[in-house]
């Protein structure tokens, strides 16, 4: 081989493997009835919340996720509310329960969630809170509509979700 078809294919390898990083790399794809809402990079460890007013309650509650080690899904590490109700966490089994202040805090909760649903719902105020940035989820889409977030490729959101 001449020095020349080695530099051509050493650059050759170098462009497809950035390429196939590109294409590959993990991110966040929010979307609602297979449509992409938005997306953002995934990496392992990325923290985010929901936050949302409870329907029976009228409360706050905050969730606090991240992406798990695989980078295919995520964990529900704590939860925190402001009044006891209905599907909120409180027993041993579930986490450390606490008070702090105004709020009810449940940690150690370590759930792995492969996909998350939210719907909003009248009232709710559904936020959704990645890097300081925060999305307003409740005004994305019509009341009681299913939002999935999932761990996708970056070609999947090109292509389509389902593609």
């Amino acid at each position: 081989m001449t020095r020349g078809k080695a530099i051509l294919l050493f650059s050759l390898v170098i462009i497809l493997s950035g390429i196939g990083w590109y294409a590959f790399r993990p991110y966040i794809a929010v979307s609602s009835e297979g449509r992409l809402l938005f997306s953002v990079p995934a990496e392992k460890g990325l923290a985010f919340s929901t936050r949302f007013i409870h329907s029976v309650q009228k409360t706050p509650v905050e969730e606090y996720f991240t992406v798990n080690d695989s980078i295919d899904g995520f964990v529900l590490h704590s939860t925190r509310y402001q009044s006891f109700g209905v599907g909120l966490p409180f027993l041993s089994t579930e986490g450390a329960f606490r008070q702090e202040g105004d709020w009810f805090v449940m940690d150690g909760m370590e759930r792995n969630i492969p996909v998350l649903t939210l719907r909003p719902g009248v009232g709710t105020e559904l936020t959704l809170r990645i890097n300081d940035e925060i999305f307003p989820l409740c005004e994305m889409v019509s009341l009681g509509t299913p939002i999935t977030l999932r761990i996708v490729p970056r070609y999947k959101i090109w292509s389509g979700l389902d593609g």
